[in-house]
């Protein structure tokens, strides 16, 4: 049977009872047609999760034993540049099944799509609900970090140290698979939008230290860029295994 998840932000679940937001109740309630004392999967999205009994009323879950479960793979931060239409959406719930640790648009000279400050932290709101979704379907405890769009340069500064740092840009570069991901604590992936990277953009990835990195010999999409490279490098991290 496939486990009935639940999302709850850490500041609602305490010792032994979680309070139910009316957004989680009517999850549980209309969409999932539970009733009281029927079991749930809570988790709070850092990486812990509850075996939980729904209380009477759906004011509250009272919770067994906690566990955590941290995320597995490559810490994976993915940089990937503002698209149009619903693209940016495919991305962060593809991205977050693969078990990406950050997401951080960024707006690319080349984007279509130009948002102001206001419109930026709308998006990335959307985009973290996606994210929880996402987490909640794929059986993640974790919920990735979502940035609102930052421009490039504050983009690669927040890299963590230590972390590889990888742009994919054009033919010539190498496999990801070569680049000895596996050996580096978690690593970051630079991906620009349809028109590809400008040489300033280029050159700023450089500067940071990035490696240029390859998907092989076909041109792809934006989007199916940033997806396949996350799953690459979960691969190249064992993570795909089983």
């Amino acid at each position: 049977m496939t486990r009935r998840r639940l999302h709850l932000p850490p500041e609602r679940i305490g010792p032994a009872r979680a309070e139910l937001t009316d957004e989680a109740r009517h999850y549980l309630r209309d969409v999932l047609r539970l009733a009281p004392g029927q079991a749930v999967e809570l988790f709070d999205g850092r990486g812990w999760a509850w075996e939980a009994i729904i209380e009477p009323g759906f004011a509250a879950l009272a919770l067994g034993a906690g566990r955590e479960e941290l995320p597995g793979g490559l810490a994976i931060s993915l940089l990937f540049a503002l698209a149009k239409g619903e693209k940016g959406d495919l991305v962060v719930q593809k991205a977050t099944e693969l078990g990406a640790a950050r997401l951080c648009p960024w707006p690319a000279e080349r984007s279509v799509v130009k948002l102001d400050a206001e419109k930026g932290r709308e998006r990335a709101e959307r985009w973290r609900r996606i994210a929880e979704e996402a987490a909640r379907q794929c059986g993640r405890a974790d919920v990735p970090v979502v940035e609102a769009p930052a421009p490039l340069p504050a983009a690669l500064a927040a890299v963590p140290k230590g972390h590889r740092l990888v742009v994919l840009h054009g033919p010539g570069g190498t496999p990801l698979s070569a680049l000895g991901l596996d050996e580096a604590p978690g690593a970051a992936l630079v991906v620009g939008p349809e028109g590809g990277l400008t040489e300033r953009e280029l050159a700023a990835c450089q500067a940071a230290g990035a490696l240029r990195g390859s998907l092989g010999p076909r041109t792809l999409r934006a989007e199916t860029a940033a997806i396949a490279g996350v799953a690459v490098l979960q691969a190249v991290a064992g993570d795909l295994d089983g």
